[in-house]
């Protein structure tokens, strides 16, 4: 059974799988087209994170930043040997019951050229393609998407 709940990323597990995401980014996208938060980051204020597990095993991670307006979608990640079993829609679901419950009328997120699984993941949740938001730039390896929120 996959557990869903707030955790600090410093969590060693948690840490460890946000490291790995970082490594995969870096060897994926040039320096100027990675956009995740840096551990430390994800426990400001604004920003909920969760991660998925079984037992007490960590698979996955996922945290909703909250904008002016918006909920973003950061730190999305699941451990290779865990994909398939349903971890990343586990966390996707929690993350937007947490953007209900703060009554954003809106979810985004950003996300790589070249992660096709992730795709398939946010159109399957309902995200759709959209213009460029918040502080980012138009760049050739990054795709922004966005779902609306009926609260």
């Amino acid at each position: 059974m996959i557990i869903v709940e707030k955790t600090d990323p410093h969590h060693p597990q948690a840490t460890a799988l946000l490291r790995q995401s970082h490594a995969l980014m870096q060897e994926l996208f040039p320096p100027e087209d990675n956009y995740y938060l840096e551990i430390d980051d994800l426990v400001a204020p604004d920003i909920h994170f969760f991660t998925a597990r079984e037992g007490d095993q960590i698979l996955g991670t996922g945290a909703l930043k909250v904008k002016s307006g918006y909920g973003e979608i950061k730190s999305m990640f699941v451990d290779e040997a865990a994909r398939g079993k349903g971890v990343a829609d586990a966390l996707m679901r929690q993350l937007e019951d947490t953007a209900r419950e703060l009554k954003l009328p809106v979810i985004k997120l950003e996300t790589g050229n070249l992660l096709h699984a992730a795709h398939k993941l946010y159109a399957r949740h309902g995200f759709t393609t959209c213009s460029v938001f918040g502080d980012y730039v138009e760049a050739k390896s990054s795709i922004f998407m966005e779902k609306p929120l009926c609260n």
